[in-house]
Order: C-alpha cells, then structure tokens, then sequence
C-alpha cells in the first residue's frame, strides 16, 4: 500500500504527470497477485485519476477559448498603438469596437482569476497576458482622457468673461493726506450691483463628448485604474482653472507682495479679486462641480473628493490674497475696498458651503468664514482709523480765499457712499465705542424722509462730523482776517449741510441736525458782518451832528473819504476771497447790499448840500455794482477807478 502510494508523483497540476500515474496503476491492477485491499485502493485511485484527467482536459478547453478571445482582444487594442490617429476623434464605431475589447480583456482576466490555483503554467501566463494588455489599454485610455479634456473644452462666453464687470467701484483711490488736490466727485460713487444670488452654469466642456469620459472613467475604474483616471482628470482640470484665472488676470502674488504693494496697484488687484471670486465661484466651479456630477456622480466620495482637489489651489490662492489684504494697514483710503471684499465673500459663502458640502471640502468652508470676520474686523478698524486721521488732519497754511476745504470735500463724499453700506456696516459696527455729539436726536421727522439716526452707523457718521468741524474750526484760525475765518468756517459748514440735505445722509443725521447747523452758519454771516462792516458803517453815522458849519463839512468831507478807502479795502481782499455755492454767495451779496448800499445812499442824500461831486468818489449804484463782485475768487481793486 505504502509503496503504491509513494510512486505516484505530487506534483499536482501537471497533466503528463496525472497521465503517468494513471497508466502505472492501470498497469498494477493487471497484477494478479492482488490482495482485496489493496486491490480496492487500486480501483479508488483509477477512479481519482479519471477524475482528474477529465478535469484537466475541459480547464484545457476552457484556456483554449480564453487565449483565442484573448488574442482576438488584443489585436483590436495593439492595432491602435500603431496608430496615431486618436481613437476618440475616429468615429463612434472604432470608440464602441475599443472599448468592447478592453472589456473583453478584462472580463477574461476575471475569468482567469476565477479559475482554481492548480491551472499550470498556461493559465499563469494567460493571466500575465491580459494584465500586460490591460496595462497598454490604460495607458491609452488616459491619454484618450487628456485629450478630449484639453481639446473639447470650452471658453467662458462674453457675457460671463464681463460677469458684473459693471459693480467694479471707482471710490476713493486717493489717500486722506493727500487731500490738498483737488477730488473730482464724479468719481466718488458706488455703482449698482446687480443680482447678487444668481448662480450660473456653462459648459466648460463640448457636451457631446460627455458621454466618452464618462464610458473612459467606467472602463479604467472596472480595471483597478481609477487612481490613474483621477491623477489625469484632476491635473487637466486644474490646468484649466489656471488659464480661466489667467483670463481674469488674477496674478500669484504671495502675502509679501500684497503688503508691499503701492495703494493705487493694490487697490486695483482688489477689484480683479472680487470680479474673479464672483466669477470663480457662481459660474466657474459650479459649472466644474457639475462636469463631476456628469463623470463621477456614480462613484460615491470620491467625486466631491476630486473636485475638492482640483480646486483646491485655487481658492486658496484667493484665500491668501484676502488675509494679506485683511491684515495689512487700515489706511482710510482702503475702506471701500475692503467693504466690497466683505460684501462680494458674504453673498458669496452660501455657494462656497453649496460647493464644498462634504466632508472633503470642510477646511476650505471653514477657511472662507474665517477670512469674512477678519475682513470683517479690518474694516471696523480702518473706519475708527478714518475718525482718527479726520481730527489728526493738520495744516500749517490756510486754504486759499476761505473756500471749501478739500478736506470737507473728501470726508463729506467719503461718508456720503458709506450710506450705501448702512447694512453691513450696522453690523459690524455695533460693538464699536465713540461718543455721539448728537445724543439726543430723535429719529423722523415732518417730511417723512426715512430716518435711521439711532443706527450704530449714524452715531459714528455723526461723531465723524464733529470730528471735522473741530478740525475745521482749528484750521479757520490759520486766517489772520477774522472775516475770512467766518467765511471759511460758513462754507464748509454749509457745505456739509447741503450734503447732508441733499443725499442719504439726512435720514443718518435727522432734521434737527440740519436745524442746528443752519443755524452755525448764519451765525457765521452775522458774525461776517459785524467784522467787516462794521467799522466801514461807523464813518457814515452822523452822531446827531447836521447843518452846514465849515468844521462838520470838513468831518463830512473826511468820512466820504475814509468810506471810500474802507470800502476798497474791503473789495480788494474780498473779491479774493471764496464762496463757491452760488445762492450763498448771492444771498450775502443781497445783505451786504441792503445794509451798506441803503446806508450809504441815505448818507449822501441827507448830506449832498454839504458834498460836492468830488468828494463823492463812488455812487450807491457804483457800489451795488462792485459788491456783486465780490466772493469770485479774483482779486481785484478800486485804487484807480475814479468817478
């Protein structure tokens, strides 16, 4: 028994070897000399070995049709790599013709696989072969891939290359210490915005060959090639997004560059960062994270896992620029800027949480939500910074002709756009300290106009005008004519009046403001008056004297011509001087006349028998004449005029 069983050889798997076994026990149980048992062990052993060879004869059969399907699969796919035609360009059949042998190929490589480990070295080598082709197949497939991607893809459409091109805001590009050039305050505006909500979708890729990278992503995740599939899909599509960034000429700048960067090219890269975040996130990544939902929406995690990747570089490039704008200087000059970032990243961070929604993309919601409060707190800070260079605003030469100050100029149009933030600014606003010079205004008022002044920004626009007009009264002291400093300080209040009456600003200031600082600059016309003519009407009283004595003709004589000289006087420097609102000037115009003119008038007529034409160097209707030149910013003089 023992002998028997150790002739036949164990190398299993092997035909020639089952072969010899078998005739070696046929030949043994031709033995006559054959106990029963071991004849029995024998006549087992014959029926194992049958078993066997017929086993073995139908897995050859099986290997058999496995090689020729494999061969006829391998044609197909190697006749392309001969080729350079891409296969995806030559028509619908040739893709479908590819595309069945590679699953051929694969289907029998399971096959193989399937098949018990006792197969020899056919089935080893088979199985080799179907790996080796399904290697090339993959390789071609992936170059299939970045073809269509590069070649089949579309640019953005005009009207999305504008995308509200038209919300770009020109406010404030210049700095609060260089407000001695003059501002042209048809450039201090806020352009409208348009619809801030609206997401839109374009194909970035020909819709029509959709289809194929989806059939490519099939084919390479069935085959255990999807890390290829997704390394290819991931680094064209990220290519892509660096051209349309490009496009919207959006440059790599580290947070170095931002922060040294001059104000007036900042200021620029500002704008072209808000355009490209609007246009990044509601069309271009929508428009990508569709594209995904096309091609990998059936492969679970692993779609928003590879969006997330393909856009990650970019939105932190965006990030970074955001954070080097947020924590560099909070010069005044910024604040617009830095309330359109704010605004365009809030309307925008529901479509970034939309976009990143899973777990994949959890540090970039959350790096975005950090990046509006820091935003958030830069713009707090550069508003305070605002209030501080408005009252640390200094000068040491007054302006010329006691006109409105640029100054006034700057800051009355600064918070005059600030209005059109009212909501952001309200919110971030509301936990900033400042006294309010206005405390006990009441909101509304009798023309109905909307009023706001209890808001947190009403109370820092009004302590921002205190602050100037402290600044101004100080600046007014620069004017050795104390006429000239009540000219000046009526212009820039009424300046800040009308300002005030004229846009939003009055439902942040309310009608009682506007009340008390009308009242400020009559004041200042009354006080203008006292200063300047009162002196020149003192010479035209006549202190109860009359009749025709030769000392009272010589005092009347002496008075003419002390009025005279007074009055040229006066129209020499205040022809210089400056009052740019035209009914302000106008209106003093009318009181000077009715006070100087009436007087005058009256003076010669009670005295013209006393007077001759020589003594009288100008007449009333000469002197009305000349007042209404006065104010015009030219100077002018009355030295060599004569009757």
């Amino acid at each position: 028994m023992e002998e028997c069983r150790a002739i036949i050889p164990t190398y299993e798997g092997e035909e020639h070897v089952v072969a010899a076994a078998h005739h070696m026990v046929k030949a043994l149980m031709a033995s006559k000399n054959l106990t029963g048992d071991f004849k029995k062990i024998l006549v087992d052993l014959d029926t194992h070995l049958s078993t066997m060879t017929i086993l073995n004869e139908r897995k050859e059969d099986e290997l058999s049709e496995v090689e020729l399907r494999l061969k006829c699969a391998e044609k197909k796919i190697m006749n392309w790599e001969s080729k350079q035609l891409m296969i995806w360009d030559s028509g619908s059949k040739q893709v479908s013709e590819y595309l069945q042998a590679v699953e051929e190929v694969q289907t029998l490589k399971e096959s193989l696989e399937s098949l018990s480990l006792n197969g020899g070295e056919k089935q080893k080598r088979l199985l080799r072969q179907a790996e080796s082709i399904l290697q090339i197949a993959m390789v071609r497939l992936e170059e299939e891939l970045l073809h269509i991607l590069r070649h089949k893809k579309q640019s953005f459409e005009p009207e999305f290359a504008s995308f509200h091109s038209c919300e770009e805001v020109v406010v404030y590009e210049e700095s609060i210490v260089s407000v001695e050039d003059d501002i042209s305050e048809d450039s201090l505006r806020r352009d409208s915005n348009g619809d801030e909500s609206k997401e839109y979708t374009i194909g970035l890729i020909n819709p029509e060959v959709i289809p194929h990278l989806k059939s490519i992503a099939n084919v390479m995740f069935a085959s255990n090639y999807d890390q290829e599939f997704r390394q290819a899909f991931i680094g064209a599509r990220k290519d892509a997004l660096d051209e349309y960034l490009g496009i919207l000429e959006l440059e790599k700048l580290s947070i170095e560059d931002v922060l040294r960067m001059e104000w007036g090219n900042l200021n620029y890269e500002i704008k072209k960062w808000i355009r490209a975040m609007k246009i990044i996130v509601r069309v271009y990544l929508a428009s990508e994270k569709r594209l995904y939902d096309h091609i990998l929406g059936d492969f679970g995690s692993i779609n928003p896992i590879c969006f997330v990747e393909t856009s990650k570089a970019s939105m932190l490039r965006l990030l970074n620029f955001g954070e080097a704008v947020a924590i560099g200087q909070h010069l005044p000059e910024k604040l617009f800027s830095l309330l359109n970032m704010y605004e365009a990243l809030a309307d925008l961070l529901l479509h970034i949480d939309a976009l990143f929604s899973e777990e994949a993309g959890a540090s970039i919601r959350i790096d975005f939500h950090k990046l509006q409060r820091e935003l958030g707190d830069a713009v707090g800070a550069t508003f305070m910074e605002f209030g501080s260079a408005v009252a640390s605003y200094t000068s040491t030469s007054p302006f010329p002709g006691g006109g409105i100050l640029h100054l006034t100029r700057y800051v009355m149009n600064y918070i005059k756009i600030l209005t059109e933030y009212s909501d952001t600014l309200n919110l971030l606003l509301k936990d900033q300290n400042g006294e309010d010079p206005e405390p006990l205004i009441k909101a509304g008022n009798a023309q109905g106009v909307p009023s706001q002044v209890v808001c947190p920004l009403a109370h820092h626009l009004r302590s921002i005008a205190s602050l100037l007009e402290s600044n101004l009264d100080s600046r007014s002291k620069l004017y050795k004519d104390v006429s000239l400093q009540h000219i000046f300080l009526m212009n820039n209040i009424h300046y800040m009046v009308q300002k005030v009456k004229g846009s939003e600003l009055r439902g942040f200031f309310g009608d009682e403001w506007i009340r008390k600082h009308m009242v400020k600059v009559q004041q200042r016309v009354t006080s203008y008056e006292r200063t300047t003519w009162s002196s020149v009407l003192s010479l035209l009283r006549e202190d109860g004297n009359s009749g025709s004595s030769s000392p009272w003709k010589m005092i009347l004589k002496e008075r003419c011509r002390g009025f005279s000289i007074a009055f040229e006087e006066v129209y020499k420097n205040q022809t210089a001087w400056s009052i740019p609102d035209p009914q302000l000037r106008d209106n003093l115009r009318i009181l000077t006349s009715q006070k100087i003119i009436q007087a005058y008038r009256g003076f010669i007529g009670r005295n013209s028998e006393n007077l001759s034409d020589k003594h009288i160097k100008y007449s009333a209707d000469d002197l009305e004449n000349y007042v209404h030149n006065l104010f015009e910013g030219s100077p002018k003089s009355l030295n060599n005029r004569r009757k």
